[in-house]
């Protein structure tokens, strides 16, 4: 979700060099976001487990899934990818069926982890972190918006002061959720009505932005912003009137995942690396740290409720979030998203 939307401010200065890594290690490789772990992580892992495990990182989704489709899965071990792109991998045949014997600490996920659509049961994935997409928006210098028009269709003093996101299936599901479809809708019929939409809305952009949108509202640029929840948490850090919204017509729920390679010559290394990640401290790591909801219970329940107050969105409950459609892998249909996607860009 190409898929920026998991990078960290961190990746702006580092992660597209680092990116470029390949696997190396002898015994475990791992491939993630930069910055979407603690940054000892992989030495902790290794001096509690005595594996020697690597990391590697990959910018985007896409990036990722080209050298595991290329190389059938080899040269990795576990790797962090949004979960319509574990759902492909589980569906090409790469992905491990997980033996959940070897994973006592799924039992820290809350309920709701374990009955998501793309994989009820944890069969093939484990959800890493989850939430929800909606608007982000300067309270000092706008209503509050309650629907997706008022993104799409901005009144005139808002015009020029808004960026969407960039990233195919985000762009899309603000304007199938709009309409009231599917964020996983193919029908080409309604699918033109979207695109028309986006069109019509793409006048009134200051600009398609995935990366530093918050920023803009920070310095007033934007005043209203298609946003990541975890990302809007970031400019809310640093200027409070800065609020999170889900609109009325709802949000996608997205899940990004922990997937095991089928091809793995490092099984045991490559479960007890996901049992140590679902360990209460080691998850709740990532919810201090890149405000991101994780779906560990056990994490979960150990956080400040300061932080809560300060960044709301992040005490959405797992039953609320589960009322939103989950991202899907639509198949062939994928191919007309990319076109419409193309075609809404290159309008005039």
């Amino acid at each position: 979700m190409i898929r920026q939307k998991f990078i960290t401010p961190a990746l702006l200065t580092t992660g597209l060099a680092l990116g470029a890594g390949t696997a190396m290690a002898e015994d475990l490789v791992v491939s993630n976001w930069d910055g979407y772990m603690a940054p000892d992580a992989i030495d902790a892992f290794n001096q509690e487990t005595g594996h020697d495990a690597e990391l590697v990182l990959h910018a985007t989704n896409e990036e990722i899934m080209g050298k595991l489709i290329a190389s059938k899965g080899k040269g990795y071990d576990v790797v962090f990818v949004s979960s319509p792109f574990a759902e492909v991998l589980h569906n090409l045949g790469l992905a491990e069926e997980l033996d959940h014997s070897r994973l006592p600490n799924l039992d820290n996920l809350y309920d709701a982890a374990t009955q998501l659509e793309h994989d009820t049961g944890n069969q093939f994935s484990v959800p890493y972190a989850w939430g929800t997409t909606g608007l982000c928006y300067r309270s000092d210098l706008t209503d509050a918006p309650q629907s997706w028009m008022a993104l799409l269709q901005p009144s005139d003093e808002l015009a020029g002061k808004t960026t969407m996101l960039a990233t195919d299936r985000w762009l899309l599901a603000a304007g199938q959720l709009a309409k009231g479809y599917s964020v996983n809708e193919t029908d080409p019929e309604k699918m033109a009505e979207v695109r028309d939409l986006l069109i019509e809305a793409k006048d009134t952009l200051l600009a398609y932005d995935d990366t530093t949108f918050y920023a803009k509202l920070v310095s007033g640029e934007a005043e209203m912003v298609h946003a990541w929840d975890g990302w809007c948490n970031y400019g809310i850090a640093e200027n409070s009137d800065i609020k999170y919204v889900i609109p009325e017509e709802g949000s996608d729920l997205w899940v990004d995942t922990m997937v095991i390679l089928k091809a793995s010559e490092n099984k045991d290394a490559a479960y007890d690396f996901v049992n140590y990640i679902l360990g209460a401290e080691t998850h709740r790591w990532a919810a201090e740290n890149i405000l991101y909801k994780v779906p560990n219970k056990a994490a979960m329940d150990g956080l400040d409720p300061s932080l809560i107050e300060t960044f709301p969105n992040m005490g959405l409950s797992p039953d609320e979030m589960m009322q939103y459609e989950q991202l899907r892998d639509v198949g062939e249909a994928q191919r007309a998203y990319s076109r419409t996607v193309s075609e809404i860009k290159a309008a005039d």
